[in-house]
């Protein structure tokens, strides 16, 4: 009786360790995640999310199979006359195991604490309830234009649409800083994600058709039967809506699902940097884990820029990927730039002074929009740098672990 009631004891300690263990290293646990800024290398790094999504595939037999296993012990311990202790202390171990069953899969899993909006609005700007100041992360295609507000899809975590007849998929993780657009199509066809959990601190989605695990900053899918593929990228843009609606007039806005009031209602200051969350706060200092960057990648090299640089300084000049680059920052000092310095055959060599940006070669004047508006240039426009983002630094260095950076530029 006494071998039945302690095999009963460790097989269910196991089952619940077995599900504790199927989040423990997809969700922000201490010690669950790679350090922030840590590169991913080695098995260790490697073998978290691999463990995870075993589990995740095979948690089903398993808990079919030790249910199975405990019936008998359990029977033993149950009928015994003795040692009633053993009853109430198995009672006790079958109420824990039913409260973790309840807390992995109802309360800890990504998809049920970050909800897709039940009632999803978009609207023209003559409908539009968001403020103008408020960041964006803004979406053209087909001639259609359309503003995704930070403070929405920093909860949602990813919002689908359709904008000029593509399909997109809007996607947002705040404990990264990582605004990105994908197209949806995996292998030919529009597939469907949810929010599974997190690697290096960045959200992971699951494709409902192969149920691989996508990785949010870079697109790739990091494990399951696509592991390696990577999803297609589209050309976003990060600014206020005031910014944004000014360069497109007739932008549709996404509007707030009331049903999440609240939770939006948590998010209003993030987009600012004065979170208090200890995974989303800024570090108002240069370099450090949670400090502003911009990030620009581009023909496999990638480089990082501080914001607080930038901000001062209003523009910098740089080369990236042998394509020159500039650098600007709007006057609201959130809304961002990122341009070749090429113009035809020639390269433009950029100043900011006297709160006016001019190119050293024509003295022509430019707006932060990289337009010309005045001088030999007037009327030419820079070419946008594709892969230019905010982000927080130690989101940057993960996944660009041979990133570049003067931390004196």
């Amino acid at each position: 009786m006494k071998r039945s009631f302690l095999f009963f004891s460790l097989l269910i300690l196991l089952l619940i360790a077995i599900e504790v263990m199927s989040v423990y290293f997809i969700m922000p646990f201490p010690g669950s995640q790679i350090g922030l800024g840590e590169a991913e290398s080695g098995p260790d790094a490697r073998g978290r999310v691999e463990l995870a999504y075993w589990l995740h595939k095979n948690i089903g037999w398993m808990r079919v199979v030790g249910g199975l296993l405990l019936v008998c012990p359990l029977f033993m311990v149950v009928t015994q006359p003795r040692r009633i202790w053993h009853r109430y202390l198995a009672g006790a171990l079958l109420l824990v195991y039913g409260g973790v069953l309840y807390e992995v899969n109802m309360v800890m899993m990504a998809d049920h604490m970050f909800l897709q909006p039940i009632r999803k609005r978009v609207v023209p700007m003559g409908q539009n309830k968001i403020p103008l100041n408020k960041l964006v992360v803004g979406f053209e295609s087909g001639g259609q234009a359309t503003a995704y507000p930070l403070q929405l899809i920093g909860y949602h975590h990813q919002v689908r649409d359709t904008v000029g007849g593509q399909p997109v998929m809007i996607t947002y993780c705040t404990v990264c800083r990582t605004g990105r657009v994908f197209s949806p199509f995996v292998r030919g066809q529009a597939d469907e994600f949810r929010l599974v959990g997190m690697d290096h601190f960045n959200a992971m989605f699951e494709d409902k058709r192969t149920g691989s695990w996508w990785r949010q900053a870079t697109g790739e899918a990091i494990v399951g039967p696509l592991k390696g593929q990577s999803l297609s990228e589209l050309t976003g843009r990060q600014m206020t809506l005031g910014e944004w609606s000014a360069e497109h007039p007739n932008t549709r806005v996404l509007q707030a699902d009331s049903a999440f009031a609240d939770e939006f209602e948590g998010m209003k200051n993030y987009e600012k940097g004065l979170s208090k969350g200890e995974l989303t706060r800024r570090d108002s200092a240069s370099w450090h884990p949670k400090s502003w960057v911009i990030g620009v990648e581009r023909a496999g090299f990638a480089k990082a820029y501080d914001w607080n640089i930038l901000e001062k300084k209003r523009i910098l000049n740089d080369v990236v990927g042998g394509e020159p680059l500039l650098l600007t920052m709007a006057p609201d000092s959130v809304s961002f730039g990122a341009w070749s310095r090429r113009v035809g055959i020639q390269t433009l060599n950029f100043q900011y002074a006297n709160r006016q940006l001019t190119d050293q070669e024509t003295k022509s004047v430019w707006s932060w929009r990289g337009q010309c508006i005045s001088g030999v240039l007037a009327g030419r426009r820079l070419n946008p740098m594709p892969k230019a983002y905010q982000e927080f630094w130690h989101s940057w260095r993960s996944f660009h672990p041979d990133t570049r950076h003067d931390e004196n530029q």
